[in-house]
């Protein structure tokens, strides 16, 4: 059974909508800047007005373009809020010093240290995982392991994956220094390019179509994509997403690399008590529920269910590594890529 659908989704949000609203504060609002599509994050944020008065204000973009604002803008940014995806993105927008450190015992408390900035500055709000996804009948799993092995012989030829120029990939690799070290990582970047079916090309999409059609064997993609694949109103898209199943590497290690999509308050927020009561919103079991099975991903806060689809890839043991290290490991890892010939 697939995942509700959006319309069901929003219907969902209706009906808690209806429940009487805490608190209400007449003329407050908050300004956001989302690289969340609008149908993706909107009817979380109707919700919050609707429990708490407040107004959000939706500006949505591309994530770089939406930095390069932030930074022209400067002090005199509009923006009190940035939801972005990936911790490498987070970091970027940290590192260019457009957010500001915030303390809040309630986020604190509800997301797990690994999955936000040391220091406060963005909060992780849903969870996405990028494991190895093979073609079922011509991959046995029990034939794969580990993201290191993937360099090994067998799959020459095998392999599909996007460019280096993906953060997505830009912070596996930089998990990977993380847990083997720079010099080791270098040589199984080698390894995986030359394993490689094709030059990488187009998104994650791309990819697991491209091993559908029997161009590879493997894909490595974010798990959202094939989760969108599957509830797709194009019928293509359902079936190349049907012949994948998902592997969770690592899982006698460290664990399955994942990432972030979240937010961070802007150093220029005008609004920064309701920013932070958004984020806070934002990461409550209920909110936690609608946004991951809308975006497809996981919740950040343990214990808060999946959808089905999600649910029927099974249990994983997620690497633990504090995300920041992705983003303060960004630069060493795009350079190895490039010394690898990963185009």
């Amino acid at each position: 059974m697939p995942l509700p659908t959006r319309a069901l989704l929003a219907a969902s949000l209706s009906a808690l909508i209806a429940l009487p609203v805490a608190t209400l504060a007449e003329g407050a609002e908050v300004n956001v800047y989302s690289a969340r599509k609008e149908d993706l994050i909107k009817p979380l944020l109707d919700r919050f007005t609707a429990q708490t008065g407040i107004r959000v204000n939706l500006v949505t973009g591309k994530e770089d373009a939406l930095l390069t604002r932030l930074q022209s803008e400067g002090d005199s940014s509009p923006a009190d809020l940035l939801v972005t995806t990936d911790a490498g993105r987070l970091y970027r927008a940290q590192a260019a010093g457009v957010t500001q450190a915030v303390s809040s015992t309630a986020l604190e408390a509800a997301i797990p240290a690994t999955y936000r900035d040391p220091d406060g500055h963005w909060f992780g709000l849903s969870l996405r995982a990028r494991p190895i996804l093979y073609v079922q009948g011509r991959v046995d799993p029990s034939s794969l392991s580990t993201y290191e092995a993937l360099a090994e012989p067998q799959w020459k030829g095998k392999i599909c994956i996007r460019s280096s120029d993906s953060i997505y990939n830009q912070s596996l690799v930089a998990s990977l220094i993380a847990a083997d070290g720079e010099e080791a990582t270098e040589t199984w970047a080698k390894g995986l390019v030359a394993n490689l079916a094709k030059p990488p090309q187009g998104g994650d999409r791309d990819q697991i179509k491209a091993a559908a059609a029997g161009q590879c064997d493997l894909a490595i993609a974010n798990t959202y994509y094939l989760a969108g694949m599957l509830r797709s109103a194009d019928t293509a898209e359902q079936a190349a997403a049907s012949q994948m199943g998902v592997f969770w590497p690592n899982q006698a290690g460290r664990g399955a690399h994942v990432n972030v999509s979240g937010a961070a308050v802007t150093k220029a927020a005008k609004r920064k008590s309701e920013a932070i009561q958004l984020l806070e919103f934002m990461a409550t079991p209920e909110s936690q529920a609608w946004y991951a099975q809308a975006n497809g991903e996981y919740p950040v806060v343990p214990g808060v269910g999946v959808g089905e689809t999600l649910a029927a890839w099974g249990p994983f043991k997620a690497d633990t590594l504090n995300l920041a290290r992705l983003g303060e490991l960004n630069g060493e890892a795009a350079r190895l890529m490039d010394r690898a010939g990963w185009k």
